[in-house]
């Protein structure tokens, strides 16, 4: 199955494996609840989905590499202690504490979650001295002489032994005590992953016409090569950094994270092609309504790969657009929603300025508890930074004016929140009007064509996309949704993205 797949069955394990009876008593007891053995090659997001599985299922989560541990930080440190057996006195050994179990107890203590994941990574990479205690952990979920405490759920990950020469083959003992989930790499789900998390749009683009290179690790005379999910994630990260620092992006930056030389090549004359559309389209004035007839017609006569190229910056574009949108929303409601316990609390307090303070500590409170329960996303994690230096920032202001009335400061924090508020509204005209004038441009360059489906299934495949789409509406997308007949995908889409999203984010 693919990763997307992958983590669906996850979930739906925590969630059996949690479910209380009427008397509290878990309905699967613990000595049957086999733990999750995740099987793929390396780079795929094995790693990445627990924290997404720990969010939504509102549970803790603590993971460990185990091959950076010793057998004795796994089960603890000897010690010697003296016991009667038959009426006489033997020193025997004891250990103290694993680790790793405390690891379980001090997460728990910190986030006041009882329920959790404890997930263990390349554990079928371990050391000759640590394989037993490895076997010993997934048959009877123990670390030496300590238990893994109630309601934790045991996900383990390796790679198969293609991928790594240090992989130890499990027993038939122990695989008939797990549950076994084996992962392939699947470009279409990762790309979806990808537009959310604002994956550089030269990768999309790219892999979008070399699917084939998305994925690979083999053994050549030079060593081995490998192109892995993490590798063009990564990648992406260091191309907008360096985008920011006017530093080239050339074939040597890219072999560094995509470790074979004829990929990486291949996309280094690609980017050089993406670097040249951009300039030549002007992307951001097509996004105003600006150059579009000349854009049209560019398109009309462009051979098909260039066409894919463009739908594809398109896509990534807009979304990048929606989401910028969306980050800002949840900035403005964290700031109403501390402006509004201010002005609740204004008539007892001493001074707006203490009260402002109060909700910046309490904001950074709830950021750093969030943080360690590992709940939250990206987005809310910026908006409550955001938010936190914005009420710090006002503080400051009205400290300045020390002489002013508390009315007159808190209407200074109205009209703070006012520009907020039209900051953000005036992002979402400003993609809703974007989004219009890509259907324009497209309209004019395709009409109903097979571009046209591709840019739609493009828009299907963005989350924040499908959510703006949802929220604001379209005249466009509706028009063209119902004459290539996307109703049906749309909606099933719709219905995966509402259960995903929490409320009023």
């Amino acid at each position: 199955m693919n990763i997307r797949q992958a983590k669906d069955e996850i979930i739906h394990t925590v969630k059996a494996y949690l479910m209380k009876d009427q008397y509290g008593r878990y309905e699967i007891p613990a000595v049957h609840q086999r733990p999750v053995l995740l099987i793929g090659p390396p780079g795929i997001g094995k790693t990445a989905i627990m924290e997404q599985i720990a969010r939504e299922c509102s549970i803790a989560l603590v993971a460990y590499t185990i091959t950076h541990h010793t057998r004795q930080s796994a089960i603890g440190l000897p010690f010697i202690i003296k016991q009667d057996y038959g009426g006489r006195e033997f020193e025997i050994t004891r250990y103290t504490m694993s680790e790793i179990v405390a690891s379980i107890y001090d997460k728990m203590k910190a986030s006041g979650m009882q329920e959790g994941i404890l997930f263990i990574d390349e554990i079928n990479c371990v050391s000759e001295t640590l394989a037993p205690t490895m076997l010993q952990f997934l048959q009877e979920k123990t670390f030496g002489n300590h238990q893994i405490p109630e309601g934790w759920i045991i996900v383990a990950a390796g790679n198969p032994q293609e991928y790594n020469k240090s992989v130890r083959e499990f027993d038939v003992v122990t695989l008939d005590r797990v549950k076994k989930i084996d992962v392939q790499p699947d470009y279409s789900v990762w790309k979806s992953y990808a537009l959310q998390k604002g994956v550089h749009p030269a990768i999309l683009s790219y892999l979008d016409l070399k699917k084939e290179n998305f994925f690979d690790i083999e053994t050549t005379a030079m060593g081995r090569e490998i192109v892995t999910a993490r590798g063009w994630e990564d990648l992406s990260r260091i191309m907008y950094s360096y985008e920011k620092l006017d530093i080239p992006v050339n074939e040597g930056v890219i072999l560094q994270y995509i470790q074979n030389p004829r990929i990486a090549r291949d996309f280094s004359n690609y980017f050089d092609l993406y670097l040249k559309y951009r300039r030549d389209y002007r992307i951001d004035d097509l996004l105003k309504g600006r150059g579009t007839d000349a854009a049209a017609q560019r398109l009309k006569k462009a051979a098909f790969d260039e066409k894919l190229r463009m739908i594809s910056i398109l896509v990534s574009r807009l979304s990048a657009s929606f989401t910028e949108y969306y980050r800002e929303d949840i900035f403005m409601r964290e700031i109403f929603n501390a402006l509004k316990k201010i002005k609740g609390e204004m008539q007892q307090a001493p001074s707006l300025a203490g009260l402002l303070e109060e909700q910046a500590r309490a904001l950074h409170q709830t950021l750093e508890l969030d943080r360690e329960k590992k709940i939250l996303g990206e987005d809310r994690t910026l908006a409550l930074l955001r938010a936190v230096r914005e009420l710090e920032e006002l503080r400051r202001s009205l400290l300045e004016q020390k002489d002013a009335a508390a009315d007159e400061q808190f209407d200074q924090l109205r009209g703070r929140f006012s520009a907020i508020k039209a900051g953000r509204d005036a992002l979402q005209k400003e993609a809703a009007s974007g989004l219009e004038n890509i259907f324009h441009l497209l309209e004019k360059a395709f009409g109903e064509s097979q571009e046209m489906v591709m840019f739609l299934t493009g828009l299907n495949a963005g989350e924040s996309c499908v959510r703006f789409i949802r929220d604001f509406g379209s005249a466009s997308y509706d028009r063209y949704n119902r004459s290539l007949l996307f109703n049906k995908e749309r909606s099933g889409i719709l219905q995966e993205i509402d259960g995903l999203l929490p409320e009023n984010q």
